[in-house]
C-alpha cells in the first residue's frame, strides 16, 4: 500500500504543504553545493518564525510555519541525501499530506548552471539518488521539484566530488540570490499552485 493510499496513517493537522531541502546531516556538509536544498528550507522557517527540530520518528529536523491562513511543514532529512524517501514518507504520514502535489522537493541541479532555477512536477529523476529514494519510498514521482543549479563539474571531476565541496566566492553570491529566489517560489507555490510558479520562474508553464 502506497504513503497516498486510502487508508494510510494520518496523523496531526494536515499542512497544505510539505517542503523537504535535500542534503547530508553533518556540520562538514553546510554551504557545500548538495545542500542548497537545506538552505532554502532553513530561510523558509527564517521568514516566517519557524524553528527546526529534531523529529526522531521522522529522521529529520523539522517545523511548521503558517504563511497567512495555510500550514505549510519545512523538513530537512538526517538520513543522509541518498536515503531521502525513509524521511519523506514518515513527513507525508505525520503531516496529513494526501496529496503528492503538495510535496515539494528542494535540491541542487547538475544540469542546470549556477544561479538557475527551475520548478518541475513530476516526470524524470535525471539520475538523483535523493529523489529515487522519495520515489520508491511515495510509490509515485508526482511530486513537485524545485531545482536549484549548481552546474556540472569541471574537467574530469566526478558529479559527487562537485556537489560535496563549496563552491568558490562568485558562484557562492549566484547561490545565495537563487535560494532566495526558491524560497519565493515556495511561497507562490503554496499560494497559487505549482502551474503559476512554473510560469513565473521558468518562463514558461511546461518544463
Amino acid at each position: 500500500m502506497g504513503v497516498f493510499s486510502r487508508g494510510a496513517e494520518r496523523r496531526g493537522t494536515p499542512a497544505d504543504l510539505l517542503v523537504v531541502g535535500l542534503g547530508n546531516p553533518e556540520a562538514e556538509y553546510q554551504g557545500t553545493r548538495h545542500n542548497v536544498g537545506v538552505e532554502v528550507v532553513q530561510l523558509l522557517a527564517d521568514r516566517h518564525g519557524g524553528r527546526l527540530r529534531r523529529t526522531a520518528k521522522e529522521h529529520a529536523l523539522a517545523a511548521e510555519v503558517h504563511v497567512g491562513a495555510r500550514r505549510m511543514a519545512l523538513a530537512f532529512p538526517q538520513t543522509y541525501y541518498n536515503e531521502s524517501g525513509r524521511s519523506v514518507a514518515a513527513l507525508v504520514r505525520r503531516h496529513g499530506v494526501d496529496d503528492p502535489h503538495r510535496v515539494v522537493v528542494v535540491h541542487d541541479e547538475l544540469d542546470l548552471p549556477p544561479g538557475r532555477l527551475k520548478v518541475k512536477l513530476g516526470g524524470g529523476l535525471a539520475g538523483n539518488n535523493g529523489l529515487k529514494s522519495i520515489k520508491a519510498h511515495l510509490g509515485t514521482d508526482d511530486f513537485a521539484r524545485i531545482r536549484i543549479g549548481v552546474g556540472k563539474p569541471p574537467g574530469r571531476q566526478h558529479g559527487a566530488d562537485h556537489v560535496l565541496r563549496r563552491p568558490g566566492k562568485a558562484e557562492r553570491a549566484e547561490l545565495d540570490i537563487v535560494v532566495r529566489e526558491a524560497a519565493d517560489a515556495v511561497e507562490l507555490l503554496l499560494a497559487d499552485g505549482v502551474e503559476a510558479a512554473m510560469t513565473r520562474f521558468n518562463g514558461t508553464g511546461k518544463e
